[in-house]
């Protein structure tokens, strides 16, 4: 049904309207297009001047009085207006304090990626110094996430087209560790996890790039691949001091709960403890960021994934608190909303994992000034994920410019 017109006079709760040709920046709402939920609302849009708006009854829970409702004894819609644009100045300064948070946060991430490479690059040369480094960076990680507010997984930036074996090391330490945090882990076995994650493909240090990154690979260079576990081994052997459940998670980080992985098909509690948790998010973030990027998964795709297909692989109490962890739809998720918008989400909410932080579209607003939304306080909600090859190039480019997504954690400084 299309839209309609009607006197603003004869608006009550309940009506879907919109304002297209006002511009975000010129009015104290939110959103452009939203259901009307107050008289103060209506009067707002009364002292703005308007006599005549566009309303959506497809969208409505209410249709437009026929009649125009009684005067009443004071006129509050100045004030009302007044209060609403302090409102509205107020949530643009969130979302550029917000937008600080991002930048300082992506700023983080590729300090620690960078780290992570020459951790990767130089262990088997210099095994003692690189797990000096390691446990540098596994510490200001762990730092950040245990005295963050709350568990939140929040999406930085966009990584480059090849970001390499770094940025997967930093991927699954950072996803495994909020994983240990909401399974209760001690702070030693919260430790070692975090160690065990970054160090967890050491080992393919010694296989040719070529292999790695095939996706067809004979079975012989298959079997070339998984050695990349034992190869690990081999390279953190000089460690002395690296602790068994660290050389756990690098052997046995492939191990599934059926007994379908490598190199032991071990099966269920004989696979060690904190490697079931880096083997989930290992295969998480590979199925989100493989090399190929033609054959990536949205998250929410990649969650829908392992619940319709790999479930046996899994721990059932882990993959059920790594969806907690994450939210239904995890940052990096692009959803379509119940008016009709398309949004990225940006954060998870693990109090109530169906109405995340979203960034939305709205091609008249600057990316730079894009509407940040939490779910939470209004009534929108998500239809569905959406696949970005589905949707026009400049929404994708607005929403996320650089295609990829990296998962990173509220940091404590």
């Amino acid at each position: 049904m299309a839209m309609q017109k009607t006197r603003v006079d004869h608006l009550q709760p309940g009506v879907f309207i919109s304002l297209p040709n006002i511009g975000w920046l010129n009015h104290p709402f939110l959103l452009n297009e939203f259901r009307i939920s107050s008289a103060k609302q209506i009067r707002v849009l009364q002292e703005m001047g308007l006599e005549e708006i566009s309303w959506d009854p497809a969208r409505s829970s209410a249709t437009p009085l026929s009649l125009s409702p009684l005067a009443v004894e004071e006129d509050f819609g100045a004030m009302a207006l007044a209060g609403m644009l302090d409102e509205k100045r107020s949530r643009i300064e969130r979302v550029r304090v917000c937008r600080e948070q991002f930048a300082r946060r992506e700023r983080e991430y590729e300090k620690d990626t960078e780290a992570a490479s020459d951790i990767l690059k130089s262990f088997a040369g210099r095994p003692t110094a690189a797990h000096a480094q390691s446990q540098a960076l596994v510490s200001n990680v762990l730092s950040g996430l245990l005295n963050a507010e709350s568990e939140v997984i929040h999406l930085v930036s966009s990584k480059a087209k090849d970001a390499g074996q770094a940025s997967h090391s930093v991927n699954v330490m950072v996803l495994s560790l909020l994983l240990g945090k909401a399974m209760r882990l001690s702070e030693e076995e919260m430790k070692w996890l975090g160690m065990g994650a970054l160090l967890h493909d050491v080992g393919k240090s010694e296989v040719p790039l070529r292999i790695v990154r095939s996706s067809n690979r004979t079975k012989p260079e298959e079997d070339f691949y998984r050695a990349h576990v034992a190869y690990g081994i081999k390279v953190v052997a000089g460690v002395r001091d690296l602790g068994a459940p660290v050389r756990n998670i690098i052997a046995c980080h492939h191990e599934y709960w059926d007994g379908s992985g490598y190199p032991n098909r071990l099966t269920a509690d004989k696979i060690p403890k904190l490697a079931r948790l880096v083997s989930l998010a290992n295969r998480y973030d590979n199925l989100c960021n493989p090399f190929d990027i033609q054959q990536a998964k949205t998250p929410a795709g990649t969650l829908s994934h392992l619940f319709k297909n790999e479930t046996a692989r899994f721990q059932s109490e882990l993959l059920q608190t790594f969806v907690k962890v994450l939210g239904a739809y995890p940052p990096g998720s692009f959803v379509a909303l119940s008016n009709g918008a398309v949004g990225l989400v940006i954060e998870s909410n693990s109090a109530d994992i169906l109405h995340p932080l979203l960034m939305l579209h709205d091609p008249e607003i600057p990316r730079t000034e894009a509407i940040l939304i939490d779910l939470r306080g209004t009534d929108l909600n998500i239809v569905s994920a959406v696949n970005p090859a589905t949707l026009p190039l400049e929404v994708v480019e607005y929403l996320a410019p650089r295609g990829r997504v990296d998962y990173y954690i509220e940091g404590a400084g």
